[in-house]
This record gives C-alpha cells, sequence and structure tokens, in this order.
C-alpha cells in the first residue's frame, strides 16, 4: 500500500513538471535594420555674422543703402573690401552733381549751422555717457580718438565770430539725444551699436558733407568737426575690434535688437543730416 501511494505521488509530480514545461521561442536570426540618425541641422548665418556684429550692421546699412536707391537686392552683396566697409554706410554719396543719398541738393548755411549744432548735441550725448557710466562695456570706447564734440565746438565758436547767430538745437537732435540716454540706461549692447554707427557714419558720409559745403558756403574752408589726429581708419579699426569682441558674448536675440537698432540710428542721423537743405 505505502509503495503504491509512493508511486501514485511520483507519477503526479511528474506529469505536473511535464504540463508546465513550455519550449523557449525561436530566436531570431534575422538582423534588426540600422538606425537612421537624423542630421544634425545648422542655423544659417546672418549676412557678416562670421565676422562679427560690426560687419552685420554692414549690411544692414547696404541693404538701407540700395533701399534708399531703389537697388535690387543682389547689388554689392560681396562687397567685402576695406573701401566698401567705410563707403556704404555713407549718409551722402559723392556723386558729381553734388548729391545727398543720390539726390541733388543745394546746402544753405542756417541749414549746416542748424546741423552742426543737432551734431554736437548727439556726440556731447554719446561721449558723456562712455565717459560717466559705470558699466564696465562702456570703457572700452573711452578716448578712442574719435571723439568730435572739441571740434564742433570750435566750430560754433569760429562761426559765431563771423557775426552768425549760434541756433538753438532743433527736433531732430533734441529727439535723437533723448533716445540715447534713455537707450543708455536699458541696454549697453543696443546703445552701442549707436555709438558706432555715429561714428562710422562721420567718418563715411561726412567727408562727402564737408566738401560740399566748405565750397560752397565756407570759401573751402576746412572745419575741425572732419578734422583728426591720428590715423582714422586705424582708430576705426580699434573700435570695430573691440565691439566684435563684446558682441561675441552677446546673445543671438541681443544681436538682432542690435540690427533693428542700427536702422534706427541711421534714420535719425539722416534726419539730422537733412537739416542742411531745409
Amino acid at each position: 500500500m505505502g509503495t503504491g501511494r509512493a508511486l501514485i505521488l511520483c507519477c503526479s509530480d511528474s506529469l505536473s513538471i511535464s504540463s508546465s514545461y513550455s519550449p523557449s521561442p525561436a530566436i531570431s536570426t534575422t538582423s534588426a535594420p540600422p538606425v537612421k540618425r537624423r542630421r544634425k541641422r545648422y542655423r544659417r548665418l546672418y549676412p557678416g555674422e562670421s565676422k562679427g556684429i560690426t560687419e552685420e550692421m554692414r549690411f544692414v546699412a547696404m541693404r538701407l543703402r540700395r533701399v534708399n536707391k531703389g537697388s535690387s537686392d543682389d547689388d554689392d552683396q560681396d562687397s567685402s573690401s576695406e573701401d566698401g566697409k567705410e563707403r556704404e554706410g555713407n549718409l551722402a554719396s559723392d556723386d558729381d552733381d553734388g548729391g545727398v543719398g543720390g539726390a541733388t541738393w543745394e546746402p544753405t548755411l542756417d541749414g549746416y549751422l542748424k546741423y552742426l549744432v543737432d551734431s554736437k548735441l548727439v556726440f556731447d550725448t554719446v561721449e558723456r555717457i562712455v565717459d560717466e557710466s559705470s558699466d564696465v562695456a562702456y570703457a572700452y570706447f573711452r578716448k578712442t580718438g574719435l571723439e568730435r564734440s572739441e571740434g564742433l565746438a570750435k566750430d560754433l565758436e569760429w562761426i559765431r565770430l563771423q557775426g552768425f547767430v549760434i541756433p538753438e538745437s532743433s527736433n531732430p537732435g533734441v529727439s535723437y539725444a533723448k533716445y540715447l540716454n534713455e537707450l543708455a540706461e536699458k541696454s549697453a549692447p543696443l546703445f552701442l551699436c549707436h555709438f558706432y554707427n555715429i561714428y562710422f557714419s562721420h567718418i563715411a558720409g561726412g567727408q562727402v558733407i564737408a566738401r560740399q559745403v566748405s565750397k560752397k558756403l565756407l570759401e573751402g574752408r576746412e572745419m575741425e568737426f572732419y578734422r583728426w589726429e591720428g590715423d582714422v581708419p586705424g582708430l576705426m579699426s580699434g573700435v570695430r575690434e573691440k565691439l566684435n569682441m563684446l558682441g561675441e558674448h552677446w546673445s543671438r536675440d541681443e544681436k538682432n535688437k542690435c540690427l533693428k537698432e542700427a536702422t534706427k540710428s541711421f534714420r535719425f542721423l539722416g534726419q539730422i543730416v537733412r537739416l542742411i537743405i531745409l
């Protein structure tokens, strides 16, 4: 009896083990298809971005000039020489007919006085802000050799001694000076873009204005406003390098805002230049 029960239990366990066993699924020998990696997309660079923020602003100046002249977008695209850098931001074009921005113009002494007075207000403003600000970014642009306030003061004094009444600052200069003061408190990058364009435009376009006005109104006198001590291209290059260095630490958003401010700068300055013929 004992042996029979043991046999039954043994057989029962054997059946249970047999019924619970299931063979492992066959391992597939087919290899999985290769995983396709997404190609990394790189952001398209802005015109001039590889060379620095000042080169980006130069392209803005080029575009504005083409718009003003009614030229196509393909003109001057690969103008990258140093001469191009100095001429594309011109507020005045050196045309044979004495044109400003491609239009024939006749300067008046009253208008030129307004231009000098408003220009002095603008240069006084940017130079005071740079000298007095506690922002370390502005310290790079002190005593660059490009300062114009002192020369303008001498010119206006000479004109006063000739018996002419020096006018008060007019709306274009007052508006721009106010805007610069407000902008300097908000953002050093945006203010410095105006700073650069003010000097760049004066050096590039100011020479054309000087020749035309001196010939027509001042009997060929050379104004202090258009005289510098030292190598002007070298001085401007130093400012350009410092601004590009700072620009390397700006976000793309800050640079885009800077380019918008460059457009505003040229428009403000254009309004002041137009005082000459009003």
